[in-house]
């Protein structure tokens, strides 16, 4: 009777695969829409030919293609998971900074982010990369440290 009980053991070993199993839906969810939206890019190529203007036809594929680098980054924080089991906060905050980088570049180019604005979009940004030192300098360790 007792191997028919569910033990902390088998429960840890289920939620173990099935967060794998869900981590590999997931990238593979992401690598395809990367892989989809790479193309509809290269489709979009033509558009920029086509607008009346350069800056029009350039606006969506400057859009898509800083788009592609934050999936790209996702992708990487996903794959970093696999490979440490955990994810890494450098690598959160390095999305985080891609992110943040993508917003201000494309409110630069449309206009919509003008003079303090950069300065604040700056200091976050800056912020952003101060984390990230910190969290390679101060890595986390599952080991304790013992004093003597």
């Amino acid at each position: 009777m007792n191997s028919q009980l569910i033990t902390q053991k088998n429960l840890l070993t289920f939620f173990r695969i099935t967060t794998r199993i869900i981590f590999n839906l997931s990238l593979v969810a992401l690598l395809l829409g990367l892989l989809v939206s790479v193309g509809r890019t290269l489709l979009d190529l033509g558009l920029a030919f086509t607008q009346p203007t350069v800056r029009l036809g350039l606006k969506d594929l400057v859009t898509n293609i800083l788009s592609l680098v934050v999936v790209l980054e996702l992708v990487r924080a996903f794959v970093d998971y696999f490979e440490f089991d955990r994810i890494r906060p450098e690598i959160l905050v390095e999305v985080a900074v891609v992110f943040l980088l993508r917003e201000m570049m494309l409110g630069l180019f449309s206009g919509d982010i003008k003079g303090w604005d950069v300065l604040v979009w700056s200091v976050g940004i800056l912020a952003l990369i101060a984390a990230r030192a910190l969290a390679i300098a101060f890595p986390y360790s599952k080991e304790k440290k013992h004093a003597g």
